[in-house]
């Protein structure tokens, strides 16, 4: 275990108690912190979990990695990071990973995540799809599932969700009860305090009272639950196109029309968990006093799915017809898709501009079964930016396709099961 005396100059005294109020997430990818530079004082017990903490924060980044590139990355002595990784191999939460080689003078042993420390579910629930995947501590996809949604009633996709969950750790070869944390995201606005899910109104009965309380007891371990958009862009952070982006957002267009905001490096919920819920936007052509403006948005109307349809039938496009049916007709050069290809364009263009005003990202990604079509919309999109507003971030299609959500519901569930794996860890100490 790490020792107060154990810290060999004031300097790294300094650093290690700025630590204490330091929040960290072992989520992979850019970590993500917030730090008061006040140094404060601190009991040897409370400064030798920081730094065990420190440690393997650096071990997860940057690992296989030697005692002493830990030392130079944290500021920490070599003895601190020697007995921090001590204590950390004897929790099960480190491994040694082979040794240094090619360089002159002894070799050094390499530590790594033990990746079988413990075991991930996400899952993205949606009106079509339910996705899942199960990983290792690392972020290993082991095993996934992918399954047409059972959306007859809450009911049937609650027990879908289990059933597909369990199966999951079945493929990895693990018992359910090793698995440490999962994380569900889908349509609709998760209500903390409530424990509901509101305006999921692609899913019958989602938002039914107790729903969070029903999938926890299916799935029998610590759930969390977040919008599949919000958790699109975690994906996006964590393994796609936003990660290094400080101030991003993922505008989803597909069955519904949703935007998840990453501002300063963190996921934006706003104050009632709303925040994105960009299909509420009113458009020109809209009455914002229309019963289904209210209820589902002009936006997500008039640009999701359903709206791209509408647009089409509306101008003689003969049935039957979809979105995904649209857009290949507008690839052939069809002149009536390639107009209501256009006034998506324009669609996604406003919404931008109403956005980009007030939040001012470096990039949007565009995302779901309709934005997918870069070919189609990217050009469009940056004519009508270009004549709407002086705002004009970058804007590029998701190179995780539909798989963003399922992505980030995995990386919030590594965060957590970290942090509670480095809490069991700490008590068995």
């Amino acid at each position: 275990m790490v020792a107060l005396s154990c810290l060999d100059s004031g300097e790294e005294r300094s650093v290690a108690s700025a630590r204490i109020v330091r929040k960290v997430s072992f989520a992979l990818g850019r970590p993500r912190t917030s730090v008061d530079r006040t140094s404060v004082g601190g009991t040897p017990s409370l400064l030798r979990a920081i730094n065990e903490r420190t440690v393997l924060e650096s071990v997860q980044r940057v690992g296989p990695v030697s005692r002493a590139q830990i030392a130079r990355e944290t500021a920490l002595s070599k003895p601190t990071v020697s007995q921090a990784l001590v204590t950390l191999l004897d929790a099960g939460l480190v491994r040694e990973a082979g040794r240094t080689s090619g360089g002159k003078g002894p070799t050094a042993v390499l530590y790594e995540l033990n990746p079988q420390a413990g075991w991930v579910v996400g899952i993205d629930v949606g009106r079509d799809w339910v996705r899942a995947a199960i990983a290792d501590v690392t972020g290993q996809f082991v095993a996934r599932r992918d399954e047409r949604a059972q959306v007859k009633s809450a009911k049937t996709l609650i027990t879908q969700i289990g059933a597909i969950a369990h199966a999951l750790a079945s493929d990895a070869g693990i018992k359910w009860r090793q698995v440490t944390f999962a994380a569900v995201g889908s349509p609709g606005v998760f209500e903390r305090e409530r424990g509901q899910v509101a305006l999921a109104y692609a899913l019958p009965g989602w938002g039914r009272q107790g729903l969070v309380e029903l999938v926890q007891h299916e799935l029998g371990t610590k759930i969390a639950f977040e919008n599949d958009v919000n958790l699109a862009a975690i994906g996006e952070q964590w393994q796609g196109l936003g990660k290094g982006v400080d101030n991003f957002v993922y505008l989803h267009l597909g069955t519904g029309v949703g935007m998840g905001m990453v501002l300063n490096g963190e996921l934006y919920r706003g104050s009632a968990g709303a925040a994105g819920e960009v299909g509420y936007l009113p458009l020109p052509e809209s009455s914002l006093r229309d019963p289904s403006s209210r209820r589902r948005g002009a936006l997500d109307a008039a640009a999701s799915a359903t709206g791209v349809v509408g647009d089409a039938r509306r101008l003689g496009m003969p049935p039957p017809l979809t979105a995904k049916k649209v857009f290949e007709e507008a690839r052939r050069g069809d002149r009536t898709a390639r107009r209501v290809v256009a006034a998506e364009a324009h669609r996604i263009a406003l919404a931008i501009v109403a956005v980009a005003s007030v939040i001012d990202p470096e990039l949007v990604i565009l995302g779901g079964g309709i934005g997918s079509n870069g070919d189609l919309l990217l050009d469009p999109v940056g004519r009508e930016l270009r004549d709407l507003s002086p705002f004009r971030p970058r804007v590029e299609v998701s190179i995780l396709h539909q798989e963003a959500t399922l992505y980030g519901s995995v990386s919030m569930a590594l965060r957590a099961a970290q942090d509670q794996l480095f809490a069991r860890g700490e008590a068995s100490t």
